[in-house]
């Protein structure tokens, strides 16, 4: 059951990130790493150095 819940939380954060992430210049397929717990979070990371780049210019 525990498996079943890991696979709907990664798919409710892998499929926002398919979109955003092409969206600040980064390649969609590093959507995968949120199935790592702490890769979400680093790509939140990425995308707030993205936003800063682009508030920049």
């Amino acid at each position: 059951m525990g498996g079943l819940w890991w696979l709907i939380l990664s798919a409710l954060t892998v499929i926002p990130m398919l979109k955003l992430l092409p969206f600040f210049g980064i390649n969609k397929y590093w959507a995968a790493a949120c199935i790592v717990p702490f890769g979400t979070i680093a790509l939140l990371w990425w995308i707030g150095m993205r936003l800063q780049e682009l508030e920049k210019r």
